[in-house]
């Protein structure tokens, strides 16, 4: 049985940012990411960045701040990187900035996929947190990961939570 959250009163688009992390892919060969964007887009949301960046912690750190510095700007969300590989490093990027966790997104995600996938969920880093007043969200760059926290966990109470942190 899937619950579905209670229907925000009034949904608003919100200004979103998408980064792909990965050391192998381009803009042109970007599954992940143009799937983050499309359904993004059709649930009402407007994408106003989009950056493909190595997964490098410092890079992905400097983007984070330069965006975390745009009032507009309201949610980023990033796809890759959060695995357990040495190559692996969004994770540990994105937690000294977030001043606040979300620890319930990383575990609601962990037990999805385990029921899609098995015990191998264990291995991902998604997280959620709060950075200059935006919603981050990290999850795997595989586009079932994508399209699993998308449909399931982001969308559903995007708006409810952007409310909640901008009555701050």
């Amino acid at each position: 049985m899937i619950l579905t959250p209670h229907p925000d009163s009034d949904p608003k688009a919100l200004s979103c940012a998408v980064i792909t992390v990965s050391d192998t892919r381009t803009v042109e060969t970007d599954r992940s990411g143009a799937l983050m964007r499309r359904l993004l887009s059709e649930a009402g949301h407007q994408i106003v960045f989009y950056q493909v960046l190595r997964d490098e912690p410092q890079m992905i750190q400097a983007q984070l701040m330069d965006w975390g510095k745009n009032s507009q700007l309201q949610v980023i969300l990033l796809n890759g990187g959060t695995g357990i590989a040495p190559r692996d490093r969004t994770y540990d990027a994105i937690v000294p900035l977030l001043e606040k966790t979300l620890p319930g997104f990383g575990e609601l995600f962990r037990l999805l996929s385990f029921q899609e996938i098995g015990s191998r969920a264990m291995a991902s880093r998604a997280i959620a947190g709060i950075y200059q007043n935006k919603l981050i969200f990290s999850v795997p760059g595989s586009t079932n990961a994508v399209q699993l926290a998308m449909e399931r966990l982001i969308l559903p109470e995007l708006n409810h939570l952007e409310s909640v942190i901008s009555q701050s």
